[in-house]
């Protein structure tokens, strides 16, 4: 191991290729820097990371040097206390404070700025500069983020990430002279989906959140608590941050194997649907379905809940794919295994199952969110995965670097010299190839987009399957031939690949797509070559619900009788989002009684006898389990009030008179002892009698919080339920445990405190990371599938209407949230302008689309993109009817 010696101090490093400065952070030394990043590397453009650089024992003098600038030797000294090296770092920061404000007080930074921080650590405390400071003007950069220009100390992190890390265009640096500007060309919503991790990389007050800034609240009076993402299947990490009984804001908690150090926008600000005025509060309940709701108290409504069992002839649960496994449980356990369902669609289980028995029994390997991201070349059928798993597209567009990136490295350039590096390849990309029916904001970094329908992509991967490996068959039917040179390309690179990967989902609606990756994965494993399939999942528990297993939702109206006896519980699911129209009435007609649990106003609780307000995510725990089949955990950020219940609760009152509730643990031995694929759950457990606190150590106001209805201090809440306490008391959870409620070091308060918890920078947490993978795949036995033709008839002379996605709208619970809805399209329906002009259509044009007995009018949005004989229909924006998509449908000009 090479040997290093800092303040004539020996350390032997296991780290190579690392810069100076990661490793002295990795040691545990406190170094101060701001243009860094362990994401997006070295550039030396602030001068803050000055050390005292040694040639031998003997040198006495020594040289001035960027750490972050300087690779690590064996046999290096270096010294960080020098008197020379700290008085330089002094003038550095004394030069990028000449122009920052004495805002501190009043900055939505404080707290946690990362500028504090290493001016304290500098020493620097007076100014000396006494002319007029340069100001700017702020721009409005849309509902997320809020701009200070004027804090700016010109690190360039913004751009360097917005930019060159997550590939948006819309924020620049302007300069001119010694002034610098870091904003757009003019006012108005940032375009990038991960737009909101500027607040985080930003080291000052310069890019804060605007949706903390409309309930703002000191950081360190903000109780937290560890939680998974709810908005996607991806499982990203976060700590959600509570005061006054009210969420206030989601900031990225590290994890190495999923998110790293980043968010989506939608995960980081979705978070809001938990105050919306449509949550469901009060257990609602009518004795007749044309009465009004009567608000009834908690035992009462329970009283009516088994009042309404009994006197059914059947009772059937409608479990859920954003609520937990233990709730799931819960419901299954209350009705019988053999009156359970799932809350989707006949097709979306049909998907969903294939998927998990391709993860299940293939020949892949199942990678994680960071695997994906160092894959070398990439092949995405039918997934627009900006819109549907957003996080993915961060991670492709740092997969498309990687062959790149080896070529730097062969000559020799330290992969952690960004500037360097960048160029040095330059627009250099490796292989990335799309197949989607429409345009995704991949397509200008791909090597070659192919659009075509679902069932299209999906012969286009059964013929690159055939050309791995002639074993697999030729789909039916002929290809162009610039289809089958595209095939031919796609599956030489991807032999040639050192980790290939292949991505696909549920979300285009065709079972064709999964058995052609599948194909493709098998074909590359004849030839030696493990490949990486990564599939995305409609919600946060998609896959926790497949595994559980259960019917669908067309076995369900089926098992209602038709006398109206029946009673459904309907598990935080809205039917009419996997329903038709005509046919979630159908199923509510032929309920005696409907029971619903859920947490905000769906079109499911409107039509409910019985409504009894569950808990989100925040005031919850719960296990779900992510689309590489990763078990996560996460916990109540604060306490639900007394009308509100988990819903495993809920469940667990109405099923037995005892008092006494099972604890989470309790209930989590049941569910693996019934159900042995969860095995290992069981062990995501804290130590016993140690208690880690939710409220940060300076966390002030707890005695006057309630002062207005009582002058004494209440007693802190209990949690049967985690080690978590309601408190800051407790013992200390720096380097205790991967369940990190916040995060904070002496002398580090804001996020890039997460280098104190890490084996080494950008590693793992010291402590292991979160979760248990449940799925290894078996690879017995694997055949190839076969393409049937498509068994979708055109019954009409109509078009094939296709899915298509928004990561604002798309997605149900964060539709709720303030911020996002303003960022939700108005409903339309795309097409191809041919086809438009065909129809005598015109940009806006309303139109009505029919299919069976459900119709619906809506504004045409030209696109470019669509082929030909294809509309697109933007699933699960508000107020649109759910369709079994893909299908085809008459489209008629009405006016326009």
């Amino acid at each position: 191991m090479p040997v290093i010696y800092i303040d004539n101090r020996k350390h032997e490093i296991s780290a190579e290729n690392k810069n100076l400065l990661e490793v002295c952070l990795s040691l545990g030394y406190n170094l101060p820097y701001f243009c860094w990043h362990p994401q997006l590397g070295s550039v030396g453009a602030c001068r803050q990371c000055a050390v005292k650089k040694f040639k031998d024992e003997g040198d006495k003098q020594g040289r001035i040097v960027m750490a972050c600038m300087e690779p690590v030797t064996d046999g290096m000294r270096i010294s960080i206390s020098d008197p020379e090296a700290q008085e330089f770092r002094a003038s550095i920061i004394s030069w990028l404070m000449i122009n920052h404000p004495h805002d501190c007080p009043v900055c939505d930074e404080g707290g946690e700025c990362h500028l504090q921080d290493m001016t304290v650590m500098t020493g620097h405390a007076y100014r000396s500069y006494r002319f007029k400071k340069q100001t700017f003007r702020n721009q409005d950069l849309g509902p997320f983020i809020n701009h200070e220009m004027n804090r700016c100390i010109q690190c360039f992190r913004c751009v360097r990430y917005y930019r060159d890390y997550a590939g948006g265009k819309d924020l620049n640096a302007f300069a001119s002279r010694d002034r610098t500007y870091f904003g757009r060309h003019t006012d108005g919503p940032l375009e990038s989906e991960f737009s909101g991790n500027l607040v985080e990389i930003c080291p000052t007050g310069v890019f804060t959140d605007k949706t903390l800034k409309q309930h703002y609240t000191r950081k360190w009076d903000l109780q937290n608590a560890p939680s998974v993402c709810v908005h996607c299947s991806l499982g990203c990490n976060i700590i959600a941050g509570e005061r006054y009984g009210k969420l206030r804001r989601v900031v990225n908690r590290y994890h190495s194997k999923i998110n790293g150090y980043f968010l989506c926008d939608r995960g980081r600000f979705g978070y809001d649907f938990v105050n919306s005025p449509e949550r469901v509060t009060q257990p609602l309940f009518r004795s007749d379905k044309n009465d009004e709701y009567v608000t009834s108290d908690p035992d009462k409504i329970i009283r009516e809940f088994r009042k309404a069992i009994s006197e059914s002839d059947k009772v059937i649960g409608i479990g859920s794919e954003r609520a937990s496994l233990e709730s799931n449980y819960a419901l299954r356990r209350l009705v019988g295994a053999d009156q359970f369902y799932q809350g989707i669609s006949q097709k979306q289980l049909q998907l969903t199952t294939k998927a998990l028995d391709i993860m299940q029994h293939g020949s892949a390997r199942i990678p994680s969110l960071s695997d994906c991201s160092r894959a070398d070349v990439v092949l995405i059928l039918g997934e627009d995965v900006t819109n549907t798993a957003p996080m993915l597209d961060l991670a492709v567009r740092q997969a498309v670097r990687q062959k790149a990136l080896k070529k730097a490295e062969k000559s020799n350039l330290p992969l952690w010299s960004d500037a360097a590096v960048r160029e040095f390849i330059q627009d250099d990309r490796g292989p990335l190839y799309i197949s989607t029916p429409g345009q995704t904001k991949l397509d200008p970094i791909a090597a070659a987009v192919y659009r075509a329908a679902a069932f299209d992509s999906a012969r286009l991967g059964m013929t690159i399957a055939h050309e791995i490996s002639t074993d697999a068959p030729l789909p039916d039917g002929d290809l162009a031939a610039d289809i089958h040179d595209l095939a031919r390309r796609i599956a030489q690179d991807l032999q040639g690949a050192d980790r290939p990967l292949i991505i696909a989902g549920v979300s285009s609606g065709e079972p064709a797509i999964l058995d052609a990756v599948s194909n493709i994965a098998l074909a590359l494993k004849q030839k030696k070559q493990n490949a990486d399939l990564c599939f995305t999942f409609p919600s946060n528990n998609s896959l926790g619900l497949a595994m559980i297993g259960g019917q669908d939702l067309d076995k369900a109206e089926q098992a209602i009788g038709s006398g109206k006896k029946d009673s459904v519980i309907i598990l935080e699911t809205d039917i009419y989002r996997h329903l038709d129209q005509q046919a979630a009435d159908r199923f509510f007609e032929k309920c005696k009684r409907v029971i619903v649990l859920d947490s905000v106003r769906t079109q499911t609780v409107k039509k409910a006898d019985i409504v009894l307000p569950a808990t989100t995510f925040a005031e919850s725990d719960g296990i779900v389990i992510n689309n590489e089949g990763r078990a996560q955990r996460y916990f109540k950020i604060f306490p639900e009030k007394k009308e509100i219940r988990e819903s495993r609760n809920w469940l667990k009152d109405i099923s037995t008179t005892e008092t006494d509730r099972e604890n989470f643990d309790e209930l989590v031995t049941k569910l693996t002892h019934d159900l042995p694929q969860f095995k290992g759950i069981e062990t995501m457990k804290f130590p016993e009698n140690e208690k880690i606190p939710r409220q940060s150590h300076r966390f002030s106001g707890r005695t006057s919080m309630n002062a207005n209805i009582r002058v004494s201090e209440s007693k802190p809440p209990t949690d049967p339920d985690s080690s978590l306490a309601f408190s800051m008391e407790g013992i200390s959870f720096y380097n205790q445990t991967s369940y990190l409620p916040l995060v904070w070091a002496p002398g580090w308060n804001s996020a890039q405190a997460i280098n104190k918890f890490q084996s080494e920078i950008a590693g793992p947490l010291r402590n292991g990371e979160s979760g248990i993978r449940l799925i290894t795949p078996l690879s017995k036995g694997e055949e190839f599938f076969r393409l049937k033709q498509n068994d979708r008839e055109k019954t009409t002379d109509g078009f094939l209407v296709n899915p298509v996605y928004h990561i604002y709208g798309s997605e149900e619970l964060s539709s709720y949230a303030a911020a996002l809805s303003s960022r939700i399209p108005e409903p339309y329906l795309a097409m191809n302008p041919d086809n438009a002009r065909r129809l005598k259509i015109a940009d806006g044009s309303i139109i009505e689309l029919k299919s069976g007995k459900t119709s619906i009018r809506l504004p045409v949005r030209i696109e470019a993109s669509l082929p030909l004989g294809t509309v697109g229909y933007p699933v699960g924006l508000p107020g649109l009817p759910a369709f079994d998509i893909p299908f085809y449908a008459e489209i008629t000009k009405v006016e326009g």
